[in-house]
């Protein structure tokens, strides 16, 4: 099959995907800026870079490419992009691409030849910046595709466009328009379950989360790992397994190494794999800046996920306010005395739980079940309208 040919297969394949463009769009699409002519687009597996990409190009002449389709593989990538641009294509989007071989070679290849065509890229862990060769984040700027926040959720399943606030900083009238407006407390609880990822809302959610598990375990994870064997994947299952049901969200490092036969610092790099790859979030305490480290607690990156293996509450609850505040670009970290509070956000110390929870020593209260804000109380539900 020669390269015309191969082309013409794969604007059959990106005709298809525009056609599935869903109607509704995140907002978040529409606050990302695309004017540099090479962009990193990273993001979890199914929060919708693909779409995102895709939609931000509708009337552009852009060939979509899927790094993983075997006819990328059996050309290369340069070799495709070359024939994409040559043909008159004024960029290209080539999905997963970490897939490619030499990917981070093809990309600055491309951009450099063609300094009037636009390369865009996109992968489903930020490793993808490092793994890539040294002058690459040079040439490309990045874009991170966060989860989906409650706001955005009520927007795709309602058709709702709700204002932003801090939830430190809210006004009483705007929560009392979202709770007249929409039974938030009960659409919460639907989030929660299974509302992080805009695909969630297409087909079965723990059907889907099995396959986001496995995908990232088994094909994305091995690419950033230096040696990879089958008892670490099943060292990740097993910790996977772990914190979906322990009601304590951290490891026992030296156990683990010592049941499955791996050394500390294999364990703190599949960790930190994890964690790059979004399936887990380590919460660090403030001022632990050590290369490898299992952090304070260890939580899923993507609170819903505890639902699929039987959650505990308190759990989902600390998972989700982390997922929060941390996808907004508020760093949070673990209180250095529980006594005081759960987490530290942005000079503050807050503490989690139900809506009889107590503030303890800390600033504020963050609390499930609960409507309205009073005082330095804050519902739960609050925290997914930053972005």
């Amino acid at each position: 099959m020669d390269n015309e040919e191969i082309l013409r297969q794969l604007e059959f394949i990106h005709s298809r995907k525009k056609a599935s463009l869903p109607d509704r769009l995140r907002p978040f699409y529409g606050k990302v800026s695309l004017k540099n002519r090479g962009v990193l687009v990273f993001g979890a597996r199914g929060v919708g870079k693909t779409t995102f990409l895709l939609s931000a190009f509708d009337e552009k002449n852009v060939l979509y490419l899927s790094a993983d389709n075997p006819l990328i593989a059996l050309k290369g990538l340069w070799e495709i992009g070359n024939t994409a641009f040559l043909a008159g294509y004024e960029g290209v989007i080539i999905d997963e691409v970490h897939y490619a071989k030499d990917w981070s070679i093809a990309l600055k290849s491309l951009y450099d030849a063609f300094p009037d065509k636009r390369v865009y890229a996109s992968d489903s862990s930020s490793l993808i910046l490092r793994s890539g060769i040294a002058d690459l984040s040079r040439r490309f700027s990045s874009v991170q595709i966060p989860l989906l926040s409650f706001r955005e959720y009520l927007f795709l399943k309602k058709g709702i466009d709700l204002p932003l606030f801090d939830p430190f900083q809210s006004n009483l009238a705007t929560v009392r328009e979202i709770t007249n407006t929409v039974n938030v407390l009960a659409l919460f609880r639907e989030y929660i379950k299974g509302g992080f990822r805009p695909s969630y809302l297409e087909w079965d959610y723990c059907e889907q989360v099995m396959n986001i598990l496995e995908k990232t375990l088994h094909f994305d994870i091995p690419f950033f790992v230096t040696q990879i064997s089958d008892i670490h994947f099943r060292l990740m299952n097993s910790i996977v397994g772990f914190l979906a049901t322990s009601t304590v969200p951290t490891i026992n490092v030296e156990r683990f190494c010592r049941d499955w036969g791996v050394g500390k610092r294999k364990l703190y790099e599949l960790l930190s794999v994890m964690s790059s790859t979004g399936l887990i979030r380590i919460v660090l305490k403030k001022g632990d800046y050590k290369t490898f480290s299992k952090g304070e607690k260890i939580l899923f990156a993507d609170p819903s996920f505890y639902s699929v293996f039987g959650e505990n509450i308190g759990t989902v609850r600390e998972a989700y306010v982390v997922q929060a505040f941390e996808e907004a670009k508020k760093p949070c970290f673990c209180c250095e005395d529980e006594r005081k509070g759960d987490f530290y956000v942005e000079g503050k110390r807050i503490e989690i739980g139900g809506k009889n929870k107590k503030a303890k020593d800390s600033d504020f209260v963050i609390r499930d079940d609960t409507e309205f804000p009073v005082s330095n109380v804050i519902p739960l539900w609050m925290l997914g309208f930053m972005y």
